[in-house]
């Protein structure tokens, strides 16, 4: 029950605040603890509100195989964030994935919500000026 709750408060609000987690302990009788651990337990479960783009760089074996570690490396380059930072004026925020079920087509990005494959550096380029082209 737990989980689904967390997922609706970040479908709904983009992230997981403090003051979220201790009144969801409060409702569920639970320790904040407890809450804070299924938070930082979950990689999906961020902390801190996204930009107004996400992208995700898959980090699993089958992605790694294919260069998904130097793609990486790129795109903290590009964008001058590490994992998990989003770009000045919350523009573009870069996390890591753990599979987005694209192993056949990797190295896998997800762009908000679509995933694309093969991707290569100069792929990744051009879907961050992508991003950066479209903020408002």
């Amino acid at each position: 029950m737990l989980v689904q709750i967390l997922r609706d408060l970040l479908d709904t609000y983009g992230f997981i605040s403090d003051d979220m987690m201790r009144l969801l302990a409060d409702e569920l009788n639970l320790s904040r603890a407890d809450v804070h651990g299924v938070v930082s337990f979950y990689h999906d479960f961020r902390r801190t509100p996204p930009g107004a783009h996400v992208i995700k760089i898959c980090q699993a074996e089958a992605c790694q195989a294919m260069g998904s570690r130097a793609l990486t490396d790129h795109a903290r380059k590009v964008l001058g964030i590490e994992m998990h930072g989003t770009t000045a004026g919350d523009g573009i925020t870069l996390e890591p994935a753990y599979c987005l079920g694209n192993c056949a087509c990797s190295p896998a990005v997800m762009v908000n919500d679509e995933v694309h494959g093969r991707v290569d550096h100069t792929m990744l380029d051009q879907l961050i000026s992508k991003c950066a082209g479209s903020q408002s």
